[in-house]
């Protein structure tokens, strides 16, 4: 009977053994849940590839914006300066008319003066 034990213990470990290594073929229920399961990891690849390329197109488009950001400062920090000195002479010249102004309007006065002077008639007084 002891012989008869230590074959039977060892036929139970060798078909417990060759289940265990999977020389058995899986069941349908585990044949479908594997497909089920490489089915949804496609679709999560396919998820993932398009999230990747929504963050790839954002980040071109957000260094797109940030160089057009750059180029614009550029160009208002060039405007600034060009625009400085054109206001500058713009100033001199407005202030150069109005001194001719006042000079026309000194000589004007003057003339005026200068012929009431040199009419010989003095000015009328009211009666008193």
């Amino acid at each position: 009977m002891g012989i008869r034990r230590t074959w039977l213990g060892l036929a139970v470990a060798a078909v417990g053994l060759s289940l265990g290594t999977g020389c058995m073929s899986p069941s349908p229920e585990a044949e479908a849940r594997l497909a089920a399961l490489e089915a949804e990891g496609e679709q999560m690849d396919i998820a993932l590839d398009n999230v990747e390329e929504r963050l790839l197109g954002n980040q071109a488009m957000l260094q797109t914006w940030q160089e057009l950001g750059r180029r614009h400062q550029e160009v208002t920090q060039l405007h600034c300066q060009t625009s400085d000195a054109h206001l500058m002479a713009l100033m001199k010249h407005y202030d150069k008319q109005e001194e001719k102004a006042r000079q026309m309007k000194r000589r004007r006065v003057a003339a005026v003066d200068s012929a009431v002077l040199t009419s010989g008639k003095a000015p009328q007084r009211g009666n008193n």
